[in-house]
């Protein structure tokens, strides 16, 4: 992409000062869309322009996952098209980790409880020292775990789509030898994207694999995880537990029985809270809008082929 000067940026759906600030900073100027070279979208799909005028040439998009992009038919191959993976990476990362804690410490059933069960809980409190955590799609969110997670003496195994080593881990497995972790692992954080290739990647195979011990930690989308295939694992103790930041179907409905498993910990798709959101998106943006401007390649490029 040849370098544009100051490139003429619209800020839509609306004005938000940080992210305004994001583009001014990283050399670009604001503008109306008809005027504009680039877009920065903080909105949804829905209110997505039907058109964008020929002169745009790059849309920068607010969210990490972007199946909602390609369902609407919004995602086109005559602009150039980039997310915000890894812009939240620090935030999702924290959560995840947050989880699988509580999970293997049994925080969850133990926050719940209404009497002092200190026997019965210190038989299940685990600890990550010396496990085996393997990170299911370990992007910039997964390569953010890493050092958390050896912070606590535990090792990670990556799992990547071209099995490139990923630094801090101990191995680097290609996502076609996912099958292999399910037994080798300790505990699995899943951070894969949603696309029909990952549809219930966790099936009910791969729960069968996994040790009578193992937590599965979901920070990615709920539709990576057969929802059915997990109850029945948790409702026959099959596996350690789960927790889950996002579901299938989400939001989760009253009643649902994830919800009243004491091996199940749920909250409820806030391991990116909207109110860090800005700061974190405006520093993507910021460094999008000054490689823009100079020509070198954009960060977080979409896909269209991979569908992210």
């Amino acid at each position: 992409m040849p370098p544009t000067g100051i490139p003429a940026i619209h800020l839509g759906p609306d004005h938000d000062p940080a992210l305004a600030r994001g583009i001014e900073e990283g050399g670009g100027r604001l503008a109306p869309l008809d005027d504009a070279e680039a877009v920065v979208w903080k909105g949804g799909p829905d209110s997505f322009p039907d058109r964008l005028p020929d002169a745009v040439r790059w849309v920068q998009l607010p969210s990490a996952g972007i199946e909602r992009w390609f369902a609407g038919g919004i995602v086109d191959d005559e602009r150039v098209w980039t997310s915000a993976a890894g812009a939240y990476a620090p935030s999702v990362a924290e959560h995840a980790v947050s989880l699988l804690l509580a999970g293997v410490r049994g925080l969850g059933e133990q926050a719940r409880a209404t009497s002092w069960r200190k026997g019965e809980f210190e038989t299940r409190v685990g600890t990550l020292r010396g496990a085996t955590i393997a990170i299911i799609g370990c992007g910039g969110i997964g390569r953010a775990m890493i050092p958390l997670f050896t912070a606590f003496g535990a090792e990670v195994l990556a799992s990547t789509r071209s099995g490139t080593p990923v630094p801090g881990a101990v191995e680097t497995v290609a996502a076609s030898r996912n099958t292999e972790l399910w037994s080798r692992a300790d505990h699995f954080v899943i951070a894969a994207p949603a696309t029909a290739e990952t549809a219930r990647l966790v099936d009910a195979d791969a729960l069968a694999r996994m040790k009578p011990t193992a937590w599965i930690v979901n920070i990615a989308r709920g539709s990576l995880i057969d929802t059915d295939a997990l109850v029945r694992a948790l409702s026959e103790e099959s596996i350690g537990g789960a927790a889950l930041d996002v579901t299938d179907p989400e939001p989760l409905p009253d009643g649902h029985p994830l919800w009243s498993l004491p091996n199940a910990v749920i909250t409820p798709h806030l391991a990116n809270p909207s109110n860090g959101l800005p700061g974190l998106l405006a520093e993507h943006v910021r460094a999008n809008v000054e490689r823009f401007a100079t020509g070198e390649p954009l960060l977080s490029p979409i896909e269209i082929e991979r569908g992210y």
